[in-house]
């Protein structure tokens, strides 16, 4: 009797179909394909493209042209208008980069079904928002390079020589776009329409740049209003940036008369967690009428 051992056909075909699946890319490589998506995706919206990259801009020439560009702040500290306002410039336009642009973009995204389309392909949500996050980042490196481009060709404003201020820089930069964006994400589930959500998200970030030291010198500000903006990550973003940009004896002019840069980073750290908290539970696919 001969006996026939080995793997059944049925079971070698269905082998072979399994392995002819393709399989999906590794995260990294599809972060950055869905972040070079997200990129040309925003360069194509030119109201927005101008709107956020020329606003900054556009309102230091405004504070420079109404207080004197050649007015000095406090007289013997040689720092002029432009300069002081410059650093509360690029952080209202981090928060536009990426607080506003995601918040509002991503409540379009799901009342016109692009979130549920997206939901049902396999890409996994990981990869969509590190899409979203690298876009914000690439968006605001151009952005703020723009404005201190700007700032330094136009308005004489003078940059930084010192390697530790630019090092303040970059992780106030990271950290405050870090949290504006996961902030973005979770705020974007607020908004009932994709119509209203430009009317429920700008006001917010307009009372924010009010009271956080965007339009006025802070110190000159109630105390009250002080108070509530430091609950905020827009205050502690601009007071790191004057970090930068102001000489060290214009810290005696902040309400603290410091650069509170562990306050800073407390601040805004405990914003990104909160951020990540509360946009993982609320974030939604779907509109709400749509299950």
């Amino acid at each position: 009797m001969t006996t026939t051992t080995g793997t059944p056909s049925g079971a070698v075909a269905a082998r072979a179909d399994v392995d002819a699946v393709p399989r999906l890319p590794g995260l990294a490589r599809l972060a950055w394909s869905r972040t070079v998506f997200e990129v040309r995706g925003f360069f194509r919206e030119r109201d927005a493209v101008v709107f956020v990259f020329a606003y900054p801009v556009l309102m230091l020439a405004i504070f420079a042209t109404v207080f004197g560009a050649e007015d000095e702040l406090l007289a013997g500290t040689g720092v002029h208008f432009p300069q002081y306002f410059l650093p509360g410039m690029v952080a209202t336009g981090v928060m536009l980069s990426s607080f506003q642009n995601l918040a509002t973009s991503i409540a379009s995204e799901r009342d016109d079904g692009t979130l549920k389309r997206l939901h049902a392909t396999p890409l996994p949500a990981t990869a969509y928002f590190l899409g979203k996050t690298g876009q914000v980042l690439i968006t605001a490196l151009v952005q703020t390079a723009l404005l201190l481009a700007v700032a330094s060709l136009v308005f004489d404003v003078p940059m930084p020589t010192d390697p530790g201020r630019w090092w303040t820089f970059a992780w106030v930069f990271v950290l405050g776009t870090a949290a504006g964006a996961v902030c973005g994400v979770a705020f974007s589930s607020v908004p009932r329409t994709g119509r209203s959500a430009s009317a429920v998200v700008v006001p917010v970030v307009l009372v924010l740049q009010f009271v956080s030291g965007v339009f006025f010198q802070f110190d000159q500000l109630p105390s009250w209003m002080q108070q509530v903006a430091s609950v905020f990550p827009l205050k502690w973003l601009a007071q790191g940036m004057r970090s930068v940009f102001l000489p060290d004896e214009m810290a005696a002019i902040e309400p603290s008369a410091s650069w509170q840069h562990g306050a800073t980073v407390a601040v805004l750290a405990a914003w990104l967690v909160v951020g990540l908290v509360v946009g993982v539970r609320t974030f939604r696919w779907r509109r709400r009428d749509d299950g």
